[in-house]
């Protein structure tokens, strides 16, 4: 085959000592740029394709001059052509040790942000348009992922619908937050609302009620999953793209399992998984153990247990300020101050207010009750390189023994993968230093890979390479979450 040449590689060869498939979370497409203009227009015409031009080159991330280098994977032609290609992409899986992998967009990140709200929808159609077309012929090795727009429910609804029943699309890509304006100021000042731009999340406090769309995932069989590539913080650089890149998903992530477990989202759509890709296990390890100390502490019985203002004793701190006071802190400052200490917010004596009970959305009655509800329903995909992947299955560190679904995810066809043949073989260096098992090696690889799909569909794997292993998994272990 002219160009390409079939390698045997570290990968390879540890994929054929194991006694499972390998399942890849989350490798990537590198679109044909030049290709996309046929369906955007099909979708609206040639203006459009002029549209999107302008409003793809406005939404470049921070580190402008740098983010040409940014998208190319390994030895520059064969990689680079490889993610182009669906045929030869599904043929050099087995040199990354792979059997089947879902793929997910790049150019896709910024059509999901763009805040023309035609363009966006329009060209995250024609990508999913084209993803369908272009990666028919080998579905058995691997699938795309649908790029749904996330602005308002609405919209992804729509297009999580349309790429379903009409493209036949089993994977969606969504975000983890979305760019809004400051609503005064696209009413008053709508020439300034693009500078006004801040995150805003999908769940809690969100100016959008995201739960039906949520819903329709469940509907129609769909575990999404989301990364981000919004470059706009607090703390962004214009000029340096390593400081912007790192932590940026974990970031992010972090901020939109927050709103979305705090909001109930996985108390009122128990069934649900959702995908949180490219930034590791390592903060949602610290966030579950978090969540799980800050319940101990600040739960509605714990606070009026020691935090109620109506239990602090008046008499007994103007006694103390009478006997260890000085010519500033008298009995009389303390009084005239006191409502500093006893207001407390209640509009009616004796009545609890609601606003103390942070977690009133989940309705929980212990910490064992967050485990369930955070462990079951969150998956994270995490990159080869990754050199936290084991402290999702540390048991003996994470609170009630949990393990954490984290994810095999590749993101083979970006820059930080340079070489297909190292991916996997790299993944399994943290089990030969001893910080994960083979049993954890396997669910990393396989089983929490086939949970995360198969929970909502499971025809996801049918059809493919791996549906005979998968069957077996799903038999032996038939209360995978």
């Amino acid at each position: 085959m002219d160009g390409y040449t079939k390698r045997v590689t570290d990968s390879s060869a540890l994929r054929d000592s194991l006694d499972h498939p390998v399942i890849d979370g989350d490798g990537h497409i590198i679109e044909s740029r030049f290709v996309l203009p046929d369906f955007l227009k099909q979708v609206g015409g040639s203006k459009l394709v002029e549209r999107f031009d302008k409003a793809f080159a406005e939404a470049r991330p921070g580190g402008a001059k740098s983010v040409f280098w940014n998208g190319h994977t390994g030895a520059l032609t064969i990689d680079r052509v490889t993610t182009m290609l669906p045929k030869l992409y599904a043929l050099r899986l087995e040199e990354a040790g792979v059997d089947f992998a879902t793929l997910y967009a790049t150019v896709g990140f910024r059509c999901q942000v763009m805040p023309d709200d035609e363009v966006r929808q329009a060209s995250c159609r024609a990508l999913n348009m084209m993803f369908a077309d272009m990666f028919a012929d080998v579905s058995d090795r691997m699938t795309p992922a649908a790029v749904i727009p996330m602005h308002t429910p609405e919209e992804a609804i729509e297009e999580l619908e349309f790429a379903v029943n009409e493209l036949g699309l089993k994977a969606a890509m969504t975000c983890n937050e979305v760019l809004r304006p400051d609503p005064e100021v696209a009413k008053s000042a709508p020439q300034y609302a693009d500078a006004t731009r801040s995150f805003s999340p999908l769940a809690l406090d969100s100016p959008y009620d995201y739960d039906p769309f949520w819903a329709k995932c469940v509907e129609l069989k769909v575990a999404p999953a989301g990364h981000s590539i919004n470059y706009t913080a607090t703390h962004a650089s214009p000029t340096n793209y390593v400081y912007n890149r790192i932590g940026l998903f974990a970031t992010s992530s972090h901020a939109a399992v927050r709103a979305l477990f705090i909001s109930g989202v996985t108390k009122k759509f128990p069934e649900l998984n959702i995908g949180f890709l490219e930034g590791g296990v390592w903060w949602a390890v610290s966030l579950y153990n978090d969540l799980i100390d800050f319940y101990e502490k600040r739960n509605v019985e714990a606070l009026l247990d020691h935090h109620d203002p109506a239990k602090f004793d008046v008499a007994l701190a103007e006694g103390l300020f009478r006997d260890f006071g000085n010519a500033y802190l008298t009995p009389e400052r303390f009084l005239a101050a006191k409502e500093i200490f006893t207001r407390d917010g209640r509009t009616a004596p004796g009545i609890d207010p609601d606003f103390i009970d942070d977690w009133r959305a989940l309705d929980i009655k212990s910490a064992e009750d967050i485990r369930d509800l955070f462990v079951d329903n969150f998956y994270f995909g995490c990159e080869a390189d990754d050199a936290l992947n084991y402290t999702a299955f540390n048991a003996k560190a994470n609170k009630f023994g949990a393990k954490l679904k984290a994810m095999f995810s590749s993101d083979l066809g970006h820059w930080d993968v340079v070489d297909f043949g190292d991916v996997l073989a790299e993944a399994h260096e943290q089990t030969e230093k001893g910080l994960m098992s083979e049993e954890d090696f396997r669910d990393f690889v396989f089983t929490n890979p086939v949970r995360f799909t198969t929970r909502a569909n499971p025809d996801y794997f049918k059809g493919t390479v791996v549906e005979d292993a998968v069957d077996k998994l799903l038999g032996v272990r038939s209360d995978a979450a």
